[in-house]
């Protein structure tokens, strides 16, 4: 995120070249966070502590989310068909590693953080989890929350007209992680009721927007809904403030390459991220700690910024391939290898001959499975989505739509792969849990 990292402006490069650079920043940040999970269990003396690598990985995946998905509805500029995307992209394979967790609980147990309640049912439905201080039957699920929260605010800037202020925006998000670091420790809002509350207006609200019924309004709401989560009941209210901070940088970013603004907000926010936990009441982890945490800033805006200055040249197939799957790795891979070490047993302390090959059969395995659920589950189901929004918009004509100048909406796959990539808890062997679990 280091704006003096950051490449000249070049002329856009083809569509293909653009979608390629960004699968391969998804597939580095999807290795990133499966290295995460995958050293602690079985080569905890190659896990690096000089940076975090799992923290890394969702600073380049939230940077790409920032800088591709409001200028993608923008380009588009129908709300209808954006959310349609965005419920085919995310939730088939979401429900189904829902229904996967659940159907083996009674080999591998579900998470204590899940509650045992209807309030789980709640949060699960909105993807809202970590803002309602819900845990997700799947660890990595939490991230998924910010995306949602994202996805809800652009909606309603965009309504109101209020989108191209991205500067200003990751400025405003990035000062408030400050300040919500230095005044809450946690949730002020506890208790279920912010799970049950929510779902009721997402689904109201999003049948709102999506039926065009007081449609400005219901985003609106949402909006303010999700900013709302995000600061009272999330359960590290100053990292989801400091992750919205980073998303609107990575718009701010596009609209600089675009020449309709400038690149110093991008400077600013970063600053303030970088500083945004020092400080923080309760935020003692050693990912936090300052060489640590500003170290990793640095390496995802690095690695952002070289993948910008790539853009337009042929880059490893297998890298862009590892984006193309990313969404898939990152929800699957976790579940995965609890599975994986269920049988294999402790490898921590296993000699490095065994390590190294049940690490690579592991790999194998998780890669496997991604590439299968994303070629049955993921590409059918968005390929259903873009027929249901084609429907959509021949059947809903007139239905309210706020629309700007679109380009082709078949380049949906650019929409693709940013909601997905973070760590979470994993026990390690310096005796430390992951805060992020």
């Amino acid at each position: 995120m280091s704006a003096a990292a950051l490449p000249a402006v070049t002329p856009p490069a083809r569509p293909a070249a653009r979608l390629a650079w960004l699968d391969a920043l998804r597939g580095i940040g999807a290795l990133a966070v499966v290295a995460e999970h995958l050293l602690p269990w079985f080569l905890p003396a190659l896990r690096p502590y000089w940076f975090s690598l799992g923290v890394y990985g969702i600073l380049v995946f939230f940077l790409v989310s920032g800088y591709i998905i409001p200028t993608s509805l923008e380009r588009h500029g129908d709300v209808r068909a954006f959310w349609i995307s965005r419920f085919f992209r995310l939730y088939p394979l979401y429900l189904a590693v829902i229904v996967l967790v659940l159907a083996l609980s009674w080999w591998v147990p579900v998470r204590g953080e899940v509650p045992r309640d209807g309030s789980a049912v709640a949060a699960h439905a909105t993807m809202l989890l970590d803002v309602v201080s819900v845990g997700g039957v799947a660890d990595t699920m939490w991230t998924l929350s910010y995306e949602m929260v994202f996805y809800l605010l652009v909606t309603a800037l965009f309504l109101i007209r209020g989108h191209d202020r991205s500067g200003l925006l990751s400025m405003g998000f990035a000062a408030g992680a400050v300040v919500v670091g230095l005044v809450a420790s946690g949730a002020v809002l506890k208790g279920g009721w912010p799970a049950y509350v929510s779902c009721a207006v997402f689904v109201v609200g999003l049948a709102g927007v999506l039926l065009g019924r007081l449609r400005t309004l219901s985003a609106c709401v949402l909006g303010l809904m999700a900013v709302t989560l995000l600061v009272l009941s999330s359960r590290v209210p100053w990292l989801g403030t400091a992750v919205l901070a980073v998303m609107f940088a990575g718009t701010a970013i596009h609209r600089w390459e675009r020449g309709t603004g400038g690149l110093w907000p991008v400077a600013v926010t970063s600053a303030l991220v970088a500083i945004s936990p020092l400080w923080a009441i309760e935020s003692g982890w050693w990912w936090v700690e300052a060489d640590v945490w500003i170290t990793t800033i640095a390496l995802a805006g690095a690695t952002f910024a070289i993948g910008m200055a790539l853009r337009g040249r042929r880059l490893p197939r297998v890298l862009v391939w590892f984006g193309l799957i990313s969404y898939s790795l990152y929800l699957v891979h976790h579940p995965l290898l609890k599975y994986f070490v269920e049988i294999s047993g402790d490898l921590r302390r296993a000699d490095l001959p065994v390590q190294l090959g049940m690490s690579a059969l592991a790999l194998a395995v998780v890669l496997g499975a991604s590439a299968l659920t994303y070629r049955y589950v993921e590409r059918p189901m968005q390929e259903l989505g873009r027929r249901v929004s084609r429907r959509s918009r021949h059947g809903l004509q007139g239905g309210g739509d706020q629309r700007v100048a679109s380009q082709d909406t078949g380049d949906d796959g650019v929409l693709g792969h940013q909601e997905r990539q973070v760590p979470d808890r994993v026990r390690d062997h310096v005796g430390q849990a992951d805060p992020l679990g």
